[in-house]
């Protein structure tokens, strides 16, 4: 079961503000095409931690932590 929303805590370092988005990234040289890693984001981290994985080619989308599914995680 997916928690709820209020429950997933951003994965910005020493950050512990509720997530709102989810940053969905893959590292096609370490993991598989069907494999979706997911970094939690508050509204201060959000834009930082998608630009991290964007930078190296590794960004798939940023949802909203509504948007979460089994399959995420």
């Amino acid at each position: 079961m997916t928690p709820a929303p209020a429950e997933l805590i951003c994965s910005a370092k020493a950050c512990r503000r509720q997530a709102e988005s989810a940053v969905i990234w893959r590292n096609p040289t370490l993991h598989t095409a069907d494999r979706r890693k997911v970094w939690l984001a508050c509204a201060d981290h959000r834009d930082h931690l998608r630009d991290f994985v964007q930078l190296r080619g590794f960004l798939l989308e940023v949802i909203a932590v509504e948007e979460l599914t089994e399959a995420d995680g």
